[in-house]
């Protein structure tokens, strides 16, 4: 059996769960999300205070599956619960970042500032000039803000200058001096 699958995942106090059909539901506090399990050998079964993902077969195909939908519906129940952040460092001369209304704009060292809306169920905030925060519920979302953001300017290894997540550490390398 699949050593992720197999674990039951434990309701919270403030949030519920619902099956309809083919598609999950999940409220909590924060909010609500739902996911559709696409595969019909994957059975999900929602009591008061768990939800256990079991599956008809042991194809290749249906093990990967069950260890997937049980992890996306654990990160739906943590996500309503505490919610998902992700913090971005900008390191550079001049590199700074602002919101106006629900836009960032960055300013890393291009001829015009970059502008990026914000998604929605997205909460960007700017904690200091060289600091942004994404804040949302579901996982997925707040992980790809988070990277169209860094993407707008890498980090590069000589000096270290670009965009980076707080806990991300950049391999440097030597310059040109440094071999001789």
């Amino acid at each position: 059996m699949s050593r992720i699958g197999r674990l039951p995942i434990a309701l919270p106090d403030k949030v519920t769960a619902s099956m309809s059909g083919d598609t999950i539901t999940v409220s909590g506090p924060l909010g609500a999300l739902t996911q559709k399990i696409a595969n019909s050998d994957i059975e999900v079964n929602v009591s008061e205070k768990e939800i256990t993902v079991t599956r008809k077969n042991d194809k290749k195909e249906t093990k990967a599956a069950h260890g997937l939908y049980r992890s996306l519906i654990a990160n739906m129940v943590y996500g309503v619960e505490k919610g998902y952040s992700k913090n971005l460092i900008l390191n550079g001369v001049g590199y700074k970042a602002q919101m106006q209304g629900d836009k960032l704009v960055l300013n890393v060292g291009y001829s015009q500032p970059v502008t990026i809306a914000s998604p929605e169920g997205i909460k960007i905030e700017c904690v200091s000039a060289t600091e942004v925060v994404v804040k949302g519920i579901d996982k997925t979302k707040v992980g790809q803000c988070a990277a169209d953001i860094k993407a707008v300017r890498k980090p590069e290894p000589y000096h270290g200058y670009g965009i980076r997540y707080k806990d991300e550490t950049i391999l440097r390398k030597e310059g040109k001096t440094a071999g001789k």
